[in-house]
């Protein structure tokens, strides 16, 4: 009797486990189907479908990142560049567009983005145009040689920018005390500023006392020490200053496309300043590099190199 009923419930359990499997499998394979419609096919070809899909969504969220940030980018240097506008207008009122073309010129001059330049010069340009007796299109100029001089002695004397700047915005408030940073062999005194001021004079025969003149007095200095028109060199000349050059250009067209100027110049500018910093400097720098490889790993080591790169050319 134990046997029978042992057989019947083995017979129940077998026909419960085969209603199981007849419901469970099609919905496994329901589910390979719905996998399928969203990825592209099943097993492999799903995986590898979905590793391609995946990969793709980053690309897109990686690029929408970059999109993002240089549009954040522009805008964060459009804003600062409605302000800047604004100060120069309203201290060089006349003058004001010979002041924002230099300012547009500036990436070349000084190194900097016409935003930059405007901001520096409006830090000094009050004290600047009382000396002059409100002649703004005189303190343009003199603003101008001021800027490109601090540029021209950051580069050639190593100095700090930022200590440039508080010297010559301490200068407008007849404030000597930073005059060492600009390593001309003055001191930081009212009597060393003097000196210099006496040393420029005995060089042009001018006389120098007002704060442009102590401007224009620095400027001789610099001139007798071969400090004038580094920047605008080394822009042309050399990696770290075509690097400067193309960023401030850049800076420059992302500022004017937020504020909808016409962006002509600055694309231009952009495509003038990345070719002298590739075919003018970076790439006779790699070339340089390049073919010092052989006399330190082998001829034939570095034609590999280089075959492998020609070959991977398109992927780098």
């Amino acid at each position: 009797m134990e046997t029978a009923d042992r057989k019947r419930g083995e017979i129940v359990g077998k026909t419960e486990l085969a209603k199981a499997y007849v419901q469970i499998i099609p919905s496994a394979k329901g589910i390979g189907g719905m996998l399928q419609n969203e990825v592209g096919g099943e097993t492999d070809a799903a995986g590898k479908s979905l590793g391609g899909r995946i990969g793709g969504a980053i690309k897109v969220a990686v690029i929408a990142a970059g999109i993002g940030k240089a549009i954040s980018a522009s805008i964060s240097e459009g804003a600062e560049l409605e302000q800047s506008i604004g100060g120069i207008e309203t201290l060089f009122k006349d003058s004001a567009e010979k002041v924002k073309q230099n300012a547009a010129n500036a990436y070349k001059t000084a190194g900097m983005s016409a935003n930059e330049y405007m901001q520096l010069t409006t830090s000094f340009s009050a004290s600047l145009l009382q000396s002059l007796g409100n002649d703004t299109a005189k303190a343009a100029d003199v603003a101008d040689m001021a800027m490109t001089d601090m540029s021209d002695n950051m580069n050639k004397m190593g100095s700090n920018m930022e200590d440039i700047k508080n010297a010559y915005q301490g200068f407008a408030k007849q404030n000597y005390t930073m005059l060492d940073n600009l390593k001309l062999g003055y001191g930081g005194t009212k009597t060393e500023m003097e000196r210099l001021l006496a040393d420029a004079e005995k060089i042009t025969g001018v006389k120098y006392d007002n704060l442009s003149d102590v401007y224009s007095a620095i400027h001789v200095i610099q001139g007798e020490l071969g400090i004038t028109g580094t920047t605008a060199k080394e822009a042309e000349t050399t990696l770290s200053g075509s690097l400067a050059s193309m960023k401030a250009a850049f800076n420059n067209l992302l500022g004017n496309i937020a504020i909808g100027e016409d962006i002509t110049d600055e694309l231009k500018q952009v495509g003038e300043t990345v070719a002298t910093f590739l075919t003018g400097n970076l790439i006779p720098m790699i070339g340089n590099v390049l073919a010092s490889i052989p006399d330190l790993l082998g001829k034939d080591f570095a034609a590999a190199g280089l075959n492998m790169i020609a070959e991977n050319s398109d992927q780098i």
